[in-house]
């Protein structure tokens, strides 16, 4: 294993992490741990090396920001669009962020468009104890899906790249946003997270594949911000087969008592799989209140959506373990 030491004040090897980064030898495999201390760090973050460990010393003030944004234009006048927005972009495999804050701090969606934070295409991440901290789009999972809507092509640095089913792990982070700020088409669970709406919208955007079983799982997760009371959804399917799940998560009183909505009938809510089990706080309403095509789990059905069984894949990955 190699470590390197990444100090802003000068005190490390490198000053900043994407010189860390590209440190590591091309096709060098082996894990390397990078130490990040204190500080605030300016930059367009690309971890694309498998096996890069990310470890800060305090989530509060080891910072890594940027403020790209959708509305941006490069200098030929093309918008950078959402996918070039990212503060960092994780595409190297058995990635982990630890003890740090990601943050895109380009401002409130209407004003920019969106902003990603982190986007995440890679198998197997991991982020412990980290501030994943935007406005519209905050977290990316990916793959895309497999074509825009409304346009050519997505844009960005993934355009194109071979799609795969991917698995993600989250475990006490704090994620902040407002509109469909956790997105995109990895099966990812989220454990003991704080998920923090800023103002009204949806908390999640999924756009998992029909031939994968599990998108998003959220377990024992406070969901609380400061938007208005009844202002947010659980999520909208950005896709066919959008799949997502909250198990044993307290709510607070900003969630819609209807729970889930349809994105503009763009989506057949009757393909998605949204559901519930033991949801806690005022915003934990169940039977007729939530939508009639999402579903309340029995405690039986809630065995299966254990991390250890959702992120197994075919190499049995428990990040659970450690």
């Amino acid at each position: 294993m190699r470590e390197i030491t990444v100090a802003a004040d000068g005190s490390g090897e490198f000053t900043s992490i994407q010189a860390a980064v590209d440190s590591i030898p091309d096709g060098f495999t082996d894990p390397t741990v990078i130490r990040i201390k204190e500080g605030v760090y300016k930059e367009k973050l690309v971890v694309g090396k498998p096996a890069v460990a990310l470890i800060g010393e305090s989530a509060e003030r080891t910072i890594l920001t940027y403020d790209d944004y959708a509305q941006k234009t490069f200098p030929d006048g093309e918008l950078y669009h959402t996918f070039h927005s990212y503060t960092l972009l994780v595409t190297g495999d058995d990635f982990t962020a630890e003890r740090m804050t990601i943050e895109n701090a380009a401002g409130p969606g209407e004003a920019v468009g969106q902003a990603i934070a982190a986007y995440v295409d890679a198998d197997r991440a991991v982020f412990r104890e980290c501030r994943l901290l935007g406005h519209q789009d905050t977290l990316f999972t990916g793959p895309l899906p497999p074509a825009p809507r409304d346009r050519a092509t997505f844009g960005g640095p993934r355009d194109g790249a071979p799609r795969r089913p991917v698995r993600q792990y989250y475990e006490r982070c704090h994620i902040e946003g407002d509109i469909d700020f956790i997105f995109g088409s990895a099966t990812a669970v989220f454990e003991q997270c704080d998920i923090v709406s800023r103002r009204g919208g949806w908390i999640t955007a999924a756009s998992t594949p029909q031939e994968v079983p599990y998108g998003y799982v959220f377990h024992r997760c406070r969901l609380t911000g400061a938007a208005p009371d009844q202002s947010v959804y659980l999520g909208r399917p950005w896709r066919n087969y959008a799949k997502v799940a909250f198990i044993a998560c307290w709510m607070g009183a900003h969630i819609k008592p209807d729970g889930w909505s349809a994105w503009n009938e763009k989506e057949s809510v009757r393909d998605t799989e949204f559901a519930e089990f033991g949801s806690q706080g005022p915003g934990a309403y169940t039977g007729k209140a939530r939508v009639e095509w999402s579903r309340q789990l029995t405690a039986d059905q809630t065995e299966r959506y254990a991390a250890s069984h959702v992120l197994a894949g075919s190499d049995g990955w428990n990040p659970v373990k450690r």
